[in-house]
């Protein structure tokens, strides 16, 4: 079908299968069918708008919106039944409470001539959220077209695999479909093709190679990636409008808007600021730590002594073992630089990254750096745990059976001084490499 390829780009072979479990309309589909994938790899837009062209009988239901199971069961029959009666005039509401209610009613609501004689497709997206519900459930949607005997199909849409999903028990097992991440050339089509009209598509085209170039490493989500590209193409085509460049000078389009695509890399995902506040900052070439509010990630809630442990580990991952000493030491005497200075650590220990550590070594720091006298108590060793839970200590393992585990600090410095400001601690004081 041309209109359908024109419509969904670099899924062909998925919307091959799909086509060819559904049939002819009045042909007994598949029972279930299972689709999974990461986020924005197509889902969801594939199956609706196969359905919607195919103008096939089906309903929606999103599982996070329908958060119990009373609540999933009467929105999947007020929609069927919506679309039984849309031709007769309204429809009233029904309830159902249990699995045993909901094929009885779904038996009934399917009498009707507009369902006759079809299959009717029942989409599940967000599958994952109905492990959470009665256990019942799940095996009941796999088998609704065996216990209500009628032309139904489930489809199921999850970014977590079927295993996961299997009950110990046993169940029915779905046609399990697979949706792969979009590579860079399926990326560079898709993105491509939402050019606007009034630019040729070769010039969007080269705008959305320069985008990719820049985020593709960082971020593969389509949605965001759809969303950077509308964001920051004003910018790109700014010196075209003004009539300092053409479409053809990349070079110079790139210049302008390099800096712009930089200053994008620190928000991706985020959402910190609206669209109307990041096309503000462009126009205004501001910077956008200034905007209050941009950038909360760095001003992380902490409890306090998670701060100087957090603070302590830093210290522990980018100076070298034996400059505690002399940092953490009263009555250390003086030692100069130039006389522990060995050749390999010439090269700043912040280009070369963070080192692992172990736990007395954290602790020590940790004892030295806090003016009140800390204990270590399981409060202490519960709040080291909590750092790692949050990723911003990194657990790398035991060298050997006698030695401790080690950990390293995975937040960068300018996160790291913020955090030591909430405390008043001078932390560039405490850096080897800032002597």
């Amino acid at each position: 079908m041309p209109h359908l390829e024109n419509m969904v780009l670099c899924r062909e072979s998925q919307v091959s299968i799909l086509q060819s479990l559904f049939g002819e309309r009045h042909h007994f589909s598949f029972p279930s069918i299972f689709i999974y994938g990461h986020t924005a790899s197509g889902k969801t837009y594939v199956t609706q708008t196969l359905l919607k062209t195919l103008e096939l009988p089906h309903v929606f239901v999103n599982c996070v919106e329908c958060f119990t199971s009373r609540l999933l069961l009467e929105q999947i029959l007020n929609k069927l039944n919506h679309l039984s009666s849309s031709e007769g005039g309204c429809s009233t509401q029904i309830t159902c409470e249990t699995l045993n209610d909901f094929v009885r009613l779904f038996k009934q609501v399917t009498k009707a001539e507009s369902l006759k004689d079809q299959t009717v497709y029942i989409v599940l997206d967000k599958a994952e959220y109905l492990r959470d519900m009665e256990a019942n459930l799940l095996p009941g949607f796999l088998r609704l077209q065996e216990l209500t005997d009628r032309n139904v199909t489930v489809l199921f849409l999850s970014e977590i695999v079927w295993e996961k999903f299997r009950p110990n028990t046993g169940c029915f097992e779905p046609f399990v479909l697979y949706f792969p991440d979009y590579s860079i050339g399926n990326l560079q089509k898709i993105l491509s093709h939402d050019h606007p009209p009034e630019y040729s598509a070769d010039f969007y085209a080269a705008y959305i190679n320069i985008l990719l170039g820049v985020f593709y490493t960082v971020c593969r989500d389509l949605k965001e990636l759809r969303h950077l590209a509308v964001l920051n193409f004003p910018k790109y085509c700014e010196p075209v409008v003004k009539g300092e460049a053409n479409e053809r000078d990349t070079r110079k389009l790139w210049r302008n808007i390099e800096p712009h695509l930089k200053r994008a890399m620190q928000t991706v995902y985020l959402r910190e600021i609206s669209s109307s506040q990041w096309e503000k900052l462009q126009k205004d070439d501001t910077d956008p730590a200034q905007l209050k509010g941009l950038s909360a990630y760095t001003q992380v809630e902490l409890p306090y002594y998670s701060k100087f442990i957090l603070i302590a580990a830093y210290l522990a991952s980018y100076n070298p073992a034996r400059t505690d000493k002399r940092f953490f030491l009263k009555h250390h005497g003086k030692i100069k630089k130039t006389n522990f200075l060995k050749k390999h650590e010439k090269t700043s220990n912040h280009l070369l990254g963070p080192k692992p550590f172990p736990l007395d070594r954290l602790l020590a720091i940790l004892y030295s750096i806090v003016d009140s006298r800390v204990a270590p108590t399981a409060n202490i060793f519960s709040q080291i745990t909590s750092l790692v839970t949050l990723q911003l200590l990194t657990l790398v393992g035991h060298d050997d059976q006698l030695d401790g585990p080690k950990y390293k600090c995975t937040v960068s410095l300018d996160f790291i001084r913020a955090i030591a400001r909430t405390v008043n601690f001078d932390i560039i004081k405490y850096l080897y490499d800032f002597l």
